[in-house]
């Protein structure tokens, strides 16, 4: 029986993320945005002893957009979801899937030493780290 090889987390996430502050609004978080690909806000901590929190566009799509309130006067701590679920950089991806998977996660934060490293999704880990282009 040969070994598998073991795909890490830190292997498949995204190093690119945007992050917020609670208090910004909707509208303008989405202008600060710099990368085209996500769709993924994190929520920095106020503080050292404050949690991430994390915001997502079906977030925004479900309590702005299909509310028709508008995102100038939606602030992000309104839609985030507080504290977030992280992963740590060396987890197997298969773990990583079936934590999502129990946990009904699409994506989420990678964390170590309390930095925020990446985020790493379930269309990561399947384009990334099972069909390996």
């Amino acid at each position: 029986m040969t070994k598998q090889e073991i795909i890490r987390v830190r292997d498949v996430m995204k190093p690119d993320v945007d992050t917020v502050d609670g208090m910004d609004t909707v509208e303008a978080a989405l202008q600060k945005m710099d990368h085209v690909e996500t769709k993924t806000l994190i929520v920095d901590k106020r503080d050292d002893n404050d949690a991430y929190g994390i915001v997502m566009f079906s977030d925004i799509a479900r309590k702005v957009l299909a509310k028709d309130r508008p995102p100038g006067r939606v602030n992000i701590y309104e839609v985030m979801t507080k504290p977030v679920i992280s992963v740590e950089p060396d987890m197997d991806i298969r773990y990583c899937a079936r934590l999502f998977d129990r946990l009904h996660l699409s994506r989420a934060p990678v964390i170590s030493n309390g930095k925020i490293l990446g985020v790493v999704s379930f269309s990561d880990m399947i384009i990334k780290g099972v069909r390996k282009p």
